[in-house]
């Protein structure tokens, strides 16, 4: 037991006596240390009630023998933090949230860890952290929040911020408004739609880093206290049969999870996150994978904001697990990969079905032939970029269109809000990328204003930046290489012709390379937004989003 370091043999006596100083029974110290990493806090509706989720898990834990000990990380709401200096923070914390738990359990030598999260960059980070530390880990979320209800509809967060664009167009009143904002978000847990908080904890399920019904068991069901303790336990049967993350965090495993992702249509920021699980793994995601697995694989659900459906849908027809199901049954997912259960996906999987086809349809009978997402190449992204082409209506998946050129957020939608962008138009974004944001804001503000004026079918935006889970339309993000690393977005002028094409993968600056040419010998980065702090020296470490924007080794 790694936990021996500190508690066993006699030059280990100060170590105990630290250990009883903070209350624990010498036979406490006989047992397993194991690490409850827990993101509780007072301010993100999808943590606040960590606390009771992270008690289950103890009990768990004791249940089967081991010994408990809780530890925090940071968690940042992106809601609050959206379209403001704060959402420079929120992918950069990603790095402190894994890099905080390979600190403590590296300097107290736990044996294992039970990871309890819920929001966007909180649980890839705790995902990160189990990758590095190589232990056996488990992933417990605190679920999702219930849609509210507004004149009989059901209305969640990114109702609100669409809402915003309607009142500033005249479609929607400020009373509505108000009242649409009291009742979209009626309680704690993660966003209710297939934002990025959800998606990622879908994702661990996929993976088989989590139980089956981690990603759509509500945050106010005893389900939920149930899941966390079985969490607790099985992190002691994970550790009795030696089962550590590299056993079911495996190249596959990330297939299979680009296959669910596909059918469930999750958020853009999947593959960002994706991608530096990966790393931390040892080896790359190919982004060029990611359309192979689209192309067949089949999006059987319509999941906000794409669709009128949430996760408590999709959790009543059959959650994660009747998906997983019938791709296993159409032979798009590889079967025999292990998971945290001790058992395979497939296991996992036998005898569910899914009980509302209307939610999760067949392979046969899908939503769209292909999966929810897409990677575009091309002049513009030679790296890459992310659509979440399942939301995106159809007369944009072949669109050009007019350039309207923004080197932040806010001028853009300062523009938007004035109307001076119209049909026809794309809307560029640049120097929002990891390194010249810093920090890869989301860009839901802009998204959700384009939407709530009417525009979203009508107006395409493409960015540096990354988008929010709740953005839909024709919105491309995470464009590699970026402006501030001399990507070819930096370059774009007003009126230049931008082509995109969904069905081929392609987004183009139809601008000669001549032209071309000539803009880069003048071309200079503006100075960083912020240029002080962590900031500083996170964007001198990021790499590009189409490696994951992780911190480059130096």
């Amino acid at each position: 037991m790694r936990s021996h370091k500190v508690t066993r043999g006699v030059d280990r006596a100060p170590h105990r006596s630290l250990f009883k100083a903070s209350g624990f029974h010498p036979e406490e110290l006989k047992r397993p240390l194991i690490g409850i990493v827990n993101s509780a806090n007072e301010i993100v509706p999808g943590h606040i009630h960590l606390d009771t989720i992270a008690a289950a898990v103890k009990t768990g834990v004791r249940i089967s023998g081991g010994t408990p000990i809780e530890f925090p990380t940071i968690a940042i709401c992106d809601g609050i933090a959206m379209n403001h200096a704060g959402m420079h923070y929120s992918l950069a914390s990603r790095e402190i949230v894994a890099d905080s738990i390979e600190l403590m359990v590296e300097s107290h030598c736990f044996d294992a860890l039970v990871m309890i999260t819920n929001c966007d960059k909180i649980t890839p980070g705790m995902m990160m952290a189990a990758a590095r530390l190589n232990l056996p880990a488990i992933l417990v979320s605190g679920g999702p929040m219930f849609a509210g209800v507004q004149n009989g509809e059901k209305i969640d967060l990114s109702s609100v911020f669409e809402g915003v664009g309607a009142v500033r167009s005249g479609r929607m009143s400020e009373a509505e408004l108000e009242e649409m904002e009291h009742k979209a978000c009626p309680g704690c847990g993660s966003c209710a739609g297939m934002f990025t908080a959800n998606s990622m904890n879908c994702m661990a399920e996929a993976l088989g880093l989590a139980l089956p019904g981690n990603g759509t068991i509500p945050a106010v069901s005893a389900d939920r206290v149930l899941l966390a303790k079985e969490a607790g336990i099985q992190v002691m049967n994970l550790l009795r049969n030696g089962i550590t993350t590299d056993r079911i965090l495996v190249p596959e495993a990330f297939d299979n999870a680009l296959a669910v992702d596909m059918a469930l249509g999750c958020s853009t920021n999947t593959l960002l996150h994706l991608t530096a699980l990966a790393h931390e793994c040892g080896f790359k995601l190919d982004l060029r994978r990611v359309n192979e697995i689209s192309k067949k694989t089949p999006q059987l659900c319509l999941l906000s904001p794409a669709g009128p459906d949430r996760i408590e849908d999709l959790g009543r027809a059959g959650g994660v697990t009747a998906v997983i199901s019938e791709l296993l049954e159409a032979k798009l997912l590889k079967p025999d990969l292990l998971t945290v259960t001790g058992k395979t996906i497939a296991e996992n999987a036998a005898g569910t079905a899914v009980t509302d086809q209307t939610v999760i349809r067949s392979v046969k009978a899908p939503r769209r032939p292909q999966g929810g997402l897409a990677v575009l190449f091309g002049n513009l992204a030679p790296e890459g970029a992310v659509v979440k082409q399942g939301a995106v209506s159809e007369s944009m998946q072949v669109f050009t269109g007019t350039a309207r050129v923004f080197d932040s957020e806010e001028s853009a939608v300062e523009a938007i809000n004035l109307g001076a962008v119209t049909e026809g138009n794309v809307v560029v974004i640049r120097y929002e990328g990891p390194r010249g944001g810093p920090g890869m804001r989301e860009m839901l503000a802009p998204t959700s204003v384009l939407a709530g004026m009417g525009l979203d079918d009508k107006v395409a935006l493409i960015t540096d930046g990354r988008f929010s889970g709740a953005t839909r339309g024709a919105s491309i993000g995470h464009i590699s290489p970026e402006a501030a690393s001399g990507g070819l977005i930096g370059l774009v002028e007003e009126g230049d012709q931008i082509s995109i094409d969904l069905p081929r993968y392609s987004l183009e600056l139809k601008v000669r390379d001549a032209e071309l040419k000539k803009r880069k010998e003048t071309w200079q980065p503006p100075e960083p937004k912020i240029n002080h702090g962590y900031l500083k020296r996170y964007a001198r470490l990021v790499s590009s989003a189409g490696s994951g924007a992780v911190l480059d080794e130096v």
